[in-house]
């Protein structure tokens, strides 16, 4: 069964930092481009990071960027969402979401349980 697991969340004072993990289990990562994605209550989900299927490519939302970095380990199946500088407003549940092909576009072949990050003092 393929499968995608996110960790890392939890609760962080506003400017302190998470490491997110996204591990897939059952499915070669390499082959798949990978999108952060976040929903807080009463929003809409936002794409917040991408990274091609190499990692060659990356993208970042206007609000964080410049405070979080996507990266992966292929080797590791895992992608990554290092988180600094958080902010009350980076409070949401993370997703990560599995595009087959070399970028992230609308359609995402595997989801993620999500992860809660809560940014508070």
């Amino acid at each position: 069964q393929s499968q995608l697991v996110e960790s890392g969340g939890g609760l962080a004072q506003p400017g302190g930092s998470l490491r997110l993990s996204c591990a897939a289990s059952g499915l070669i990562l390499d082959s798949y481009a990978i999108g952060w994605f976040r929903q807080a209550p009463g929003k809409e989900r936002e794409r917040v990071s991408c990274i091609s299927n190499s990692g060659g490519s990356t993208n970042y939302a206007d609000s964080v960027k410049g405070r979080f970095t996507i990266s992966r380990e292929n080797a590791k199946n895992t992608v990554y969402l290092q988180m600094n500088g958080l902010k009350p407003e980076d409070t949401a549940t993370y997703y990560c979401g599995a595009a087959l092909g070399t970028w992230c576009g609308d359609l995402y072949d595997y989801w993620g349980q999500g992860t809660q990050v809560t940014v508070s003092s």
